[in-house]
């Protein structure tokens, strides 16, 4: 099992990400554990409740639309649907697919995941292992181990790589199934089940042509693809693998992600650019504490002309501090990507025993 410790913050420092700060801990704990105790009735998540039908036919296989995709107004029938960056279509979060579905479950394995760690009581772990058999074994409901139908565009795709960023949640499910089975709570045919799914899904992500291109993405899609499969493959114990991988690809992801100041040019393109830089150098921190685990430091890897992933932090920290006002397009209000961010430093001064922003922290943290 990971470090205690990594998990202790993982589990619980983001969960309570866009929580108010001026809650004090056992104010958000009990808040976390009323929510809990909310789930333990919840109805199960599946894929083959959604109301539309994959290309495949096949209701088991995963399918969304692209957020920002929109009927085109130029055309009688819609078709082919037009992008509008930032602006999430409502039909992309109704029931006819199954983005919203995947974000109440992994919220549900969330939240009574760090309720069990909290508590040690059993029933939500019991609850926790009835919502993942449901959507990754159990027969009837279960989820087929690929993308192929991710992020779709009526009229123009099937479904694109794109999709996979929506999975980022799963390692939520690892950190419960590794923090099940320290605890003894983790049965033999679910642990073996969800180990036999992640194989599968792993080499999907490896070997496919949608798996394939994201990997090559080179703004927050590749960095949350570096996320989602290292996580996978330390829970397949190939750490080897994965230390490989952090030493040459997400190294040099770092490198050509993030500029000498800091600045993440490919984020700060977008409708929300102070959003998307605080989630890509998010990716990147989740990386790095991976890199802990199997000996390779990228808290700490500088390219020759400044490039880091501390750089990146120091860059967007005058603007949560307020010293600069953010001058990129923001369309959407910055107050959650805020409390990320700052969920983000408390994180990394604690894994990484880093003081680099003491100062601020200790300003932030009393506001």
């Amino acid at each position: 099992m990971r470090n205690k410790q990594v998990l202790f913050f993982l589990g619980l420092c983001f969960f309570f990400w866009g929580s108010t700060f001026s809650q004090n801990l056992d104010d958000r704990s009990n808040e976390l554990i009323n929510k809990a105790k909310n789930l333990l009735t919840t109805k199960v998540y599946s894929v083959v409740h959604k109301v539309g039908v994959p290309p495949s036919g096949n209701k088991h296989d995963y399918m969304s639309i692209g957020p920002y995709w929109w009927p085109n107004p130029e055309s009688e029938n819609g078709l082919p649907y037009i992008r509008k960056d930032g602006k999430v279509n409502p039909e992309s979060r109704n029931n006819y697919t199954d983005f919203s579905t995947l974000d109440n479950f992994i919220s549900a394995v969330k939240t009574l995941n760090s309720a069990y760690y909290l508590t040690k009581e059993e029933k939500y772990a019991n609850k926790c292992l009835e919502l993942i058999n449901t959507w990754f074994l159990d027969e009837t409901t279960k989820m087929n181990p690929n993308v192929n139908y991710g992020q779709y565009v009526p009229g123009e795709s099937e479904g694109r790589c794109f999709g996979i960023i929506e999975f980022s949640g799963i390692t939520e499910v690892i950190e419960f199934l590794e923090l099940a089975k320290d605890r003894n709570t983790l049965d033999k045919k679910t642990e073996s089940g969800m180990l036999k799914w992640f194989k599968e899904y792993s080499d999907w992500l490896m070997h496919s042509k949608l798996g394939k291109q994201e990997s090559t993405r080179t703004n927050n899609h590749g960095t949350h693809y570096d996320v989602q499969l290292l996580n996978i493959l330390l829970y397949l114990n190939k750490k080897e693998a994965v230390k490989k991988y952090l030493s040459t690809i997400t190294k040099d992801r770092i490198f050509s992600q993030i500029e000498p100041d800091g600045s993440q040019p490919l984020e700060l393109a977008r409708t929300k650019s102070f959003s998307y830089s605080v989630m890509n150098l998010h990716g990147f921190l989740e990386l790095a504490i991976m890199g802990q685990q199997v000996g390779v430091n990228l808290w700490d890897t500088v390219s020759e002309d400044g490039r880091s992933i501390k750089a990146g932090y120091q860059y967007l920290l005058p603007y949560l501090t307020g010293e600069k006002d953010w001058e990129y397009q923001q369309i959407e209000d910055k107050k959650h990507s805020k409390s990320k961010l700052l969920s983000d430093l408390n994180l990394a001064k604690e894994v990484f025993n880093d003081n680099t922003f003491d100062k601020a922290l200790n300003t932030l943290n009393k506001k």
